[in-house]
């Protein structure tokens, strides 16, 4: 026990703020890996998204996805919160964004534009090439990326039947699999992933015991969904009045500053990966449908 001699003697301010200090640090998830851009915004890496881990059993899939908005009020406060429609609920800020497009007021609909939530999706990946760092090269590492870069995907896993000379390629398959060339540009000043593309099949290493070794560093995506906190409908509420200065009418709402976040849906301010526990939703079927690689 402290005497009150020792407490008077030991008690200082720079010990309080050297404890607030770290206190306040960001700590990064260093599960994730972040393809490196230039000052112009551009960037070049390859990875290769990876199966199911093996943790998640026979009903997991090699993704997982949930909804978050990101943006800055009039107020010069912060609204980021994953969004309860993720779990098929009503959202505040969902519907907040709804009643600001159905005004038909142009400055309006394009407030709710751009506050609109972002749709985030996590696989494990395997960096293949990182020439900003090459100790992550061979890794396994967990990714967050957007609708842009899944489209791309679902585009190898179902391909437009009107293309009759492309087949339907599993990218998450450990043998027959595919990398893919991440390349980023600085479009309009918005990240932009369009060049990006699949390269040929191949399997990730040249025996299946290199292959097991690399698939057993996955992580489970079921327990990063599960840490996911998503807040009552009421709290959400009552940060969105704070962030927006109004009781949430869509009028006065609707001179808010442009400054959302708008890096297709992966910015780090979004993730909210802290304790929590919600039940896995219902996920696409796309994948079920086509099968999925045997572990065996």
């Amino acid at each position: 026990m402290t005497s009150l001699s020792e407490l008077k003697k030991n008690s200082s301010i720079e010990k309080l703020t050297k404890a607030l200090a770290e206190t306040q640090k960001f700590k990064e998830d260093e599960r994730f890996w972040q393809p490196h851009v230039d000052k112009a915004g551009n960037g070049f890496a390859v990875i290769r998204f990876l199966d199911t881990p093996p943790q998640d059993g026979n009903d997991g899939l090699p993704w997982i996805h949930y909804y978050a908005h990101g943006f800055k009020g009039p107020t010069g406060l912060w609204y980021i919160e994953n969004s309860l429609t993720t779990l098929g609920k009503d959202d505040p800020a969902s519907e907040f964004n709804t009643r600001l497009w159905n005004t038909e007021i142009e400055s309006n609909r394009k407030l709710a534009s751009k506050q609109k939530r972002k749709l985030n999706y996590i696989s494990n990946i395997m960096v293949v090439t990182d020439s900003n760092n090459k100790d992550n090269e061979g890794k396994v590492f967990l990714f967050r990326y957007g609708k842009k870069i899944y489209d791309k995907i679902k585009e190898k896993l179902e391909p437009n039947p009107v293309f009759e000379d492309e087949k339907s390629v599993n990218v998450f398959n450990l043998w027959e699999g595919m990398n893919f060339k991440l390349k980023i540009r600085q479009v309009e000043g918005y990240r932009n992933y369009d060049q990006s593309a699949f390269d040929a099949q191949s399997p990730i290493a040249s025996t299946d015991e290199a292959i097991e070794k690399i698939w057993n560093q996955c992580y489970s995506l079921k327990e990063y969904y599960n840490s996911l906190v998503f807040k009552t409908y009421e709290q959400l509420k009552d940060r969105l009045d704070k962030v927006m200065g109004t009781d949430g009418s869509p009028a006065a709402a609707g001179t808010a500053e442009d400054t959302s976040i708008t890096d297709d849906g992966v910015d780090d301010a979004m993730a909210s990966a802290t304790e929590g526990s919600t039940e896995l939703s219902d996920d696409d079927e796309l994948f079920k449908r086509l099968g999925k690689a045997s572990k065996e």
